[in-house]
Order: structure tokens, then C-alpha cells, then sequence
């Protein structure tokens, strides 16, 4: 009996010792369980930030990739030398423009043009800096697109397309040059209408020229470029163009201006209304092209009657040809007279051959010779490089 008792006074001993232990070894289980849920939640709330900080940076990145992706930067520039038997030689980097542009969306859009021209601008320096364009565009439809700003006025062949790779000749054709006036822009509003492919329709109301009235250049066209610099805007101008190009390679098109005086109210002289009237046609048939265009200002006004300005006039005629990819040949005759209202000879005539070889279709090699007679006579030649991006 005695033997009993103490076993079960040693089992009961035991069992309340291992009972402690355990209560012991239980309590520090949960003890590190509660640490490690402490540590897991830090973890979580530290994952938690990291991965709001990461998905505000992927919007930022996102943000940032979408309006650089609808953002364009592009430009063209050309050097040209010139070699005329009347002239001394020169060289010129003639124009370094940069274009930019923003998408802001799939119907509203922005467009710039930004140029130094001859090199170095400043004062008494050859050239100058120049904006040629800075307009919003919106598509009002599908077949209307609206236009406000600074543009290029729709005529003629190179007014709007006159980067170094699209045309040939070293320097521009001086109808365009000296008749138009290309390179002309103006600032203002003008609509797009295209009813049917191939047909469209462009209406544009603008700042005006502004011709001096006395000197050399009176009444000349090209002197009367206001370049939308602090422009006089007592009259605008109205322009309208309708251009076609169903046939595939074949391109017509018109333009009809009018201001009501290019002189801009100066005092003293006859209000000088004037009307512009420009016709092209372009027409490729696999390697060849022929390009023609007339444009014609009538005037009126005594002071410009009087020096034979009244009317103003010039075409040309351009055939092309590619021999292949990289060489390309051109022709062009063309006449011109900023006095074509006078009785006295004063017609210009320039005939000019040259070539274009392609490093790229995006950069020139170009080599023509000029042949000019009538009220001027000289010969030269021209070289350049010029390119777009």
C-alpha cells in the first residue's frame, strides 16, 4: 500500500512538472507567434506603400510615354552655293528649320514651323529667325478639318511642300519665289472640305500683304510679306483653292485670292486692290513627271499702273525623270515679270537643267546651271545638299 502512494505521489509530481513545462514552452510559442505576426503585418503595410509608390510611378511612366509618343520633332535644312558670272561665288547655309508637333488628340492636333535663315541672325546680319507656322488643326467631321493660327497660304506647288528632297533645283523656281511669293504665310482661320476622295476644297481668311509704295521694290509682291510681325490688319485677305487628285499620279489644282488693298490704307495713294490667280498641274507616269504652273496678280491703282506693276505674271514648265532610286533628272523653262503692265521689255527668262542624287530619300545631292536672259542677263551654277527628317 505504502509502495502505491509513493508511485502515485512521483506520477502526480511528474505530470504537474511536465505541465509546467509545457504551460512554459506553450506561452513562448506564443510569444514568437505574436512577434512574427507583428513583423508579418510591418511587412504588409511596407508592401502595401511599395506597391503604391510603384503604381504611381508606372502612371507617371505611362503618363509621361503617351504624350512623348504623341509628340513629333522633325525639320530640313539645305547649303547651297552659287556661282553666277556677274556675282561673286558664294556659300550659304540658306535654311535650318525644326518642326514640332503635339497630337492632343485623335482629332485635335498642334503644328510648328521654326526657322534661321542664311545661318546667323542679329542685327546687321544676313539672316533672320522665323516662325512659318504655329496652328491648331481640329476635325470638325470626316470630311471637315478646321485650321487657326499661323499657316502656309494654299498655292502653288511648293508653298506648302518645299522641304530640300521634294523638288529639284538647288534654289526655288522664281515664278513661285517672285510671283506668289513663296515662302508665304499668314495668320488667321481656314477651312478643309474633302466631299469625295481625291476632291477637296480650302477656304482661308488671313492677315494681308503690305507693299511698300515707294522706292525699288513698290508694289512688289514679294516685298509686301508682312511675316505676321506686328502685321498691319486694316485688310484681309480671301483665298479659296480647289485641288484634284482622283487620277491616281495626276494632280490640278487653283487658287483664287483677293485684298482689297495691298498698300494697307497708306496715305496718299490709290487704294490698290489686287487679285491673284494660280493654276498647277502635276503629272507622274512611272519615273517621269511634269510639273506646270501660271500665276497672275492684277492691281489696280495709278501709282501702280504707273510703274507697270499693275500686273504681275509668271509660269514654268518642269519635266523630271528617275533613272532610278538614287539619280534623278530635271528641265524647267519659266518666265516671269513683276512689271508685266509696263511698255518697256522687262520679261525674265530662266532656263535650268540639273540633277538630284539621293544619299536617302531624305537627303539630296543637287547640281543644276542656270541660263538667265531678257531684262537680266547671267549664267551660273548651283550645288547643294539638303535633307528632312
Amino acid at each position: 500500500m505504502m509502495k502505491k502512494t509513493i508511485i502515485a505521489s512521483i506520477l502526480v509530481g511528474l505530470f504537474a512538472s511536465t505541465s509546467v513545462i509545457a504551460n512554459e514552452e506553450t506561452q513562448e510559442l506564443r510569444n514568437v507567434i505574436a512577434e512574427q505576426q507583428k513583423i508579418l503585418k510591418a511587412l504588409e503595410r511596407r508592401l502595401g506603400q511599395t506597391e503604391q509608390r510603384l503604381n504611381a510611378t508606372a502612371d507617371q511612366v505611362e503618363a509621361s510615354s503617351t504624350a512623348l509618343s504623341n509628340t513629333t520633332i522633325g525639320g530640313y535644312g539645305e547649303l547651297h552655293y552659287n556661282n553666277y558670272e556677274d556675282k561673286d561665288a558664294k556659300i550659304d547655309f540658306h535654311r535650318f528649320v525644326l518642326f514640332f508637333g503635339h497630337e492632343f488628340t485623335s482629332k485635335l492636333r498642334f503644328f510648328s514651323e521654326f526657322e534661321l535663315e542664311h545661318s546667323i541672325a542679329g542685327e546687321g546680319k544676313a539672316g533672320e529667325v522665323e516662325l512659318e507656322q504655329a496652328f491648331i488643326e481640329y476635325d470638325v467631321s470626316n470630311s471637315v478639318t478646321a485650321t487657326a493660327g499661323l499657316f502656309l497660304i494654299p498655292v502653288g506647288i511648293i508653298n506648302e511642300t518645299h522641304e530640300p528632297p521634294t523638288f529639284f533645283g538647288v534654289e526655288r523656281n522664281p515664278v513661285e519665289k517672285n510671283i506668289i511669293p513663296a515662302t508665304w504665310w499668314e495668320a488667321g482661320a481656314a477651312f478643309n472640305y474633302k466631299p469625295v476622295g481625291g476632291l477637296s476644297f480650302d477656304a482661308a481668311i488671313t492677315s494681308g500683304l503690305s507693299v511698300p509704295t515707294e522706292g525699288s521694290k513698290a508694289y512688289l509682291i514679294r516685298s509686301g510679306r508682312q511675316k505676321v510681325a506686328k502685321a498691319n490688319a486694316e485688310d484681309l485677305a480671301f483665298t479659296s483653292r480647289v485641288k484634284y487628285t482622283a487620277i491616281p499620279g495626276l494632280e490640278l489644282a487653283a487658287t483664287l485670292q483677293y485684298q482689297q488693298d495691298l498698300t494697307q490704307g497708306t496715305a496718299g495713294v490709290d487704294t490698290a486692290d489686287a487679285t491673284l490667280l494660280e493654276a498647277h498641274a502635276i503629272y507622274s507616269v512611272n519615273d517621269f513627271t511634269v510639273r506646270a504652273l501660271y500665276a497672275r496678280w492684277d492691281i489696280s491703282g495709278d501709282e501702280a499702273k504707273a510703274m507697270g506693276r499693275d500686273e504681275q505674271t509668271g509660269w514654268y514648265v518642269e519635266p523630271s525623270y528617275m533613272f532610278n532610286e538614287k539619280i534623278g533628272a530635271f528641265a524647267r523653262y519659266a518666265e516671269y515679270d513683276n512689271n508685266a503692265g509696263s511698255s518697256t521689255k522687262t520679261k525674265k527668262k530662266q532656263t535650268s537643267i540639273g540633277i538630284n542624287y539621293y544619299l536617302h530619300e531624305n537627303v539630296v545631292l543637287k547640281a543644276d546651271w542656270e541660263d538667265n536672259t531678257g531684262a537680266s542677263d547671267s549664267q551660273g551654277f548651283n550645288l547643294g545638299v539638303g535633307y528632312q527628317f
